[in-house]
């Protein structure tokens, strides 16, 4: 019996059935750190581009606030030069709503200042006093901007219900459990936890709200998402490019601290939780919480055992040459900093017990590439002898989150004709092909914190939790040697092969 595994592919066919859309607040958005690389890449063409599309409130402005003194008209200027798609007059209607306030970020008679210039846009532009504090700034100045807003009142939310106060914070969330603790009682000595938005950007990606969807819209799904049927779960997270201009804070921070605290644990969590009791913030991120409880933790002896770090070293990536790790601008010669991290783990619950949970980062890898495959069992008995259960291809699920997002799922089917000759085939959702390129993640994330839905946003229990899983590897990684090497341009150490060979199985990339 022939057995050929050509791949082919089937396209989806899209019906919309309804909408449940969020409807931001009036407010004003107060953006510290303006003159920054995140504001210029990200937060300003996500705000034009929801303006464009009619999402943003009609009752809404924009104040850069930065230690660069600046004009309002200098300012705008700037961030005309951010802003792509729209006509001239789209870019000018935008830019009249923008502001720029110079602030030391120590001096509370800035602040101040500031409040008072507040009041006036307030009216100018009927926000009714909603204010969304964006922190787009080094983590070092979280806690004393935090301190000098609670001084200025910055916290305090006006009566009867109007004016309501927010305040968003990008990650890190703190290097270390001390740190992040540190950092969550200064944010909740001035702000409540209902007002504060830690962002995440990934949960803010179309694919991983699609998880939510797709797991629990659907009753395909759900019965066979657990140990029953799932043989493992692999979450890649692979970067094509180096450190870049970032070799300051990644020698600080490492490949562990940079995407496993946050991204990848939280696309963990996402795959595992169970089912929330409603598609409520705290409902959902209840689940997320229990999911990551549910992580066994490292020890001494399993460090070694289940997680791989390495760094890369010169190579070639799309066949251009490229510098190794320590060859790079400002990193040190002797520097042992991990650019990988592979990991495997359990999560000892009913639903999960049994099933390793296979993720994996780093840079300077084969391709840009973010995704989630979920490996099905294969079927317990074959009727087509002489082959075997592991001769026919397993049912695999994989959720692509960049750089083209989407959903495929593989099965088995016949070839036509008189032999009994079987192929994997792959059914295939894309979603720029169904519904136009995705929106930047931070636009979802921008509408939510406007509308008060922190769903998508980390909550401080999440952080601690996270922070308690991870501290162990830092510790026994400052008593053992330094990184593997790999060449730029391939997957990583060839122990992070090994570390699937062991359990019988591969990367699926």
């Amino acid at each position: 019996m022939n057995d050929p595994r050509t791949s082919g592919v089937f396209r989806t066919k899209v019906q919309e059935r309804f909408c449940i859309e969020t409807r931001p607040d009036p407010c004003g958005v107060i953006l510290f750190g303006a003159s920054g690389d995140l504001a210029e890449r990200k937060l300003y063409p996500s705000l034009f581009h929801l303006k464009l599309l009619k999402q943003l409130p009609d009752r809404f402005y924009v104040v850069g606030v930065g230690r660069t003194a600046l004009s309002d008209d200098a300012f705008r200027e700037k961030v005309r030069g951010s802003l792509k798609g729209g006509t001239a007059a789209d870019r000018s209607e935008f830019l009249e709503r923008f502001y720029y306030h110079p602030l030391r970020y120590d001096q509370p008679a800035d602040y101040t200042a500031l409040c008072a210039r507040l009041d006036q846009w307030d009216a100018r532009w009927n926000t009714r006093g909603n204010r969304l504090m964006y922190l787009a700034l080094p983590p070092t100045l979280y806690e004393k901007v935090v301190e000098q807003l609670g001084k200025a009142e910055f916290d305090k939310e006006r009566e009867g219900g109007r004016g309501w106060s927010r305040l968003v914070i990008e990650k890190p969330f703190g290097r270390d459990r001390a740190s992040a603790q540190a950092l969550a009682r200064k944010l909740r000595h001035v702000f409540d936890e209902t007002q504060t938005y830690r962002i995440d950007h990934y949960l803010g990606k179309e694919t991983v709200q699609n998880i939510l969807v797709l797991r629990f819209a659907n009753i395909l799904f759900e019965p066979v998402w657990n140990r029953s049927f799932v043989d493992h779960v692999q979450i890649t997270v692979a970067e094509s490019l180096g450190v870049g201009h970032r070799a300051g804070y990644y020698e600080e921070a490492g490949c562990l601290r940079d995407m496993f605290q946050n991204h990848l644990l939280q696309l963990l969590c996402v795959t595992a939780m169970e089912t929330p009791a409603g598609f409520q913030a705290d409902r959902v991120r209840d689940e997320s919480v229990k999911a990551l409880r549910a992580v066994r933790p490292w020890t001494t002896a399993t460090v070694d055992k289940t997680i791989v770090r390495g760094q890369y070293t010169a190579g070639a990536v799309d066949g251009h040459p490229v510098p190794g790790y320590r060859q790079e601008p400002d990193v040190p010669a002797e520097s042992r900093t991990e650019t990988f991290v592979a990991m495997k783990l359990r999560v000892d619950n009913w639903r999960w017990q049994g099933v390793p949970f296979y993720l994996r980062s780093g840079k300077r890898l084969a391709e840009r590439r973010s995704e989630i495959v979920v490996q099905f069992k294969h079927v317990p008995h074959s009727l087509f002898q002489p082959l075997q259960p592991t001769d026919l291809g397993a049912n695999r699920l994989i959720l692509r989150i960049q750089p083209r997002e989407g959903i495929s799922l593989t099965f088995d089917t016949k070839h036509p004709g008189p032999k009994l000759c079987m192929s994997t085939v792959e059914m295939d959702f894309d979603y720029e092909e169904s519904f136009g390129e995705p929106p930047e993640a931070y636009e979802r994330l921008f509408l939510d914190a406007m509308a008060g839905d922190q769903t998508l946003f980390t909550r401080s229990d999440w952080i601690d939790l996270s922070w308690a899983l991870l501290d162990p590897v830092h510790a026994r990684w400052a008593d053992t040697g330094g990184p593997a090497p790999y060449a730029a341009g391939g997957w990583g150490p060839e122990a992070a092969d090994r570390l699937l060979a062991a359990d019988e199985r591969a990367w699926a990339l």
